[in-house]
């Protein structure tokens, strides 16, 4: 992946003025989108998985070609780690042997975030990195921020990491875990140490010469932050 990656273009100048709007919502109306079967059965699969392992666990959430999971069940040989990605092209490439304390598996995220927390699953890490920016205004909904499912995610607790090139983003987000929860995490620049990058895309952003940011939040684990119906 060559490092020329260019600088994220948004018709937004500040954070979405429709944010608050639609963070309270999520916090008051029930997501009653059906849960995907082949979603179903992954998570049974990696439930299986996890409760052989005996070991805290840390979500990759978009976790992509798989590389950031990889890298951080070397760094975390104590604990359990599930990457989740929607694509099965970008999980099937060969990267090479998964660790023994790593699994990867083909998910929507909406659906597997809810399966997680109506099974009672406690993340002790949570990783964000770098998910789809979405930065035409319009589609402020695909953001995980604006998204109805954003009180499974911060519910499921743990330490919560985000990770972007685009400072709006991030920025958004800490508002709305804030109005969510009432905590407040900083947004900080992030320098990568460039022997360690978690995924390619961090690579190329920061190769590049794109500042990268960064939001990591201690959650407690909070099922009842999901309205149900």
């Amino acid at each position: 992946m060559d490092a020329n990656s260019r600088v994220i273009v948004s018709n937004q100048t500040g954070p979405h003025d429709d944010l608050a709007r639609r963070v309270a919502r999520a916090l008051t109306h029930p997501l009653r989108k059906p849960v995907a079967e082949h979603t179903r059965a992954a998570f049974a699969e990696a439930q299986a998985w996890l409760s052989e392992q005996r070991k805290p666990l840390i979500l990759d959430s978009g976790c992509g070609v798989g590389l950031s999971t990889r890298e951080l069940a070397r760094r975390f040989p104590d604990h359990a780690l599930i990457g989740v990605d929607r694509s099965e092209s970008r999980l099937s490439r060969e990267h090479g042997e998964l660790p023994a304390n790593a699994r990867l598996v083909r998910a929507d995220l909406v659906d597997f975030w809810r399966l997680a927390l109506d099974a009672g699953w406690r993340p002790e890490r949570h990783y964000l990195l770098y998910p789809n920016p979405y930065p035409k205004a319009a589609h402020l909904k695909l953001r995980w921020q604006g998204h109805p499912v954003l009180p499974a995610l911060l519910g499921l607790g743990g330490r919560l990491e985000l990770r972007s090139n685009w400072r709006l983003y991030v920025e958004e987000f800490a508002l709305a875990l804030t109005q969510a929860t009432g905590i407040t995490a900083a947004v900080q620049a992030w320098v990568p140490d460039d022997q360690a990058y978690l995924t390619p895309f961090e690579r190329k952003y920061h190769l590049s010469g794109q500042t990268l940011w960064r939001l990591v939040a201690e959650l407690p684990y909070h099922p009842e932050l999901m309205p149900r119906p």
